[in-house]
C-alpha cells in the first residue's frame, strides 16, 4: 500500500484532503479562472497547495466563523453541481469545484460538522454565565416550591406551608402564639 503523502506538519489533524479546483481571486487573460489544488481540512485551518507533493500551502485561513453551502450558480457548465462556497462576513469568501456532486456535498458537510464542534467549544463569557446561574437558581426554587407541597406538614421545616404567601403591602410576617397589632 502506498502511503499517501501528507504535506503539512499538524497531519493528525487532517479531517479531508483532496483535489478541488479553486476559483482565482483575480483572474487574468491568459490563464484559467479555476485551478486544480490539494486542499486540506483540518481542524482549526482550511489550506490548499500547487498539489499533494507541494511543502508550503499556497494559502490558508482559519474556518472559524465561516459557513459553508453548496451553490450551483459558480460555474454555468456541466459542473455546476460540484460546487461550494466558503463565507465569512468581513473576510474573503473561497469558490470550489469538487470532482462530483457527492464529493462537494461531503466537503461542506464535513466542513459544517466542524463548525458546529467548534462553536460547542467555545467558552461563554462572564455575563452569560450569571443568567445562566440565575436561571438555574430560579429552576431550583421553583422545583423546591413543587416538591414542598408534597412534604408531610408535620416535618420540621424551614417553609411555614399552611400560612399563605403575604399579598400587596403585608411583610410582617405574624408568628404563632403572637396577636396582630389591634391598636
Amino acid at each position: 500500500l502506498e502511503e499517501i503523502p501528507r504535506p503539512i506538519q499538524d497531519s493528525g489533524n487532517i479531517l479531508k484532503q483532496g483535489y478541488l479546483e479553486k476559483r482565482s481571486r483575480e483572474p487574468s487573460f491568459f490563464s484559467s479562472e479555476w485551478h486544480k489544488r490539494w486542499c486540506v481540512l483540518t481542524q482549526r485551518n482550511f489550506l490548499y497547495y500547487a498539489s499533494e507533493k507541494s511543502k508550503q500551502p499556497k494559502g490558508s485561513f482559519p474556518i472559524e466563523r465561516y459557513q459553508a453551502r453548496l451553490d450551483s450558480q459558480l460555474r454555468k457548465d456541466s459542473r455546476k453541481k460540484c460546487c461550494f462556497q466558503l463565507l465569512c462576513p468581513g473576510k474573503r469568501s473561497y469558490e470550489f469545484t469538487a470532482p462530483s456532486p457527492a464529493e462537494a456535498q461531503d466537503w461542506v458537510e464535513q466542513i459544517q460538522f466542524l463548525l458546529r464542534d467548534l462553536s460547542s467549544l467555545t467558552i461563554p463569557c462572564e455575563e452569560d454565565e450569571e443568567e445562566e446561574e440565575e436561571e438555574e437558581e430560579g429552576e431550583e426554587l421553583s422545583k423546591d416550591r413543587d416538591s414542598s407541597d408534597s412534604m408531610n406538614n408535620s416535618q420540621n421545616s424551614a417553609l411555614n406551608l399552611e400560612e399563605p404567601e403575604p399579598h400587596g403591602d403585608d411583610i410582617y410576617e405574624v408568628l404563632p402564639g403572637e396577636l396582630p397589632n389591634s391598636q
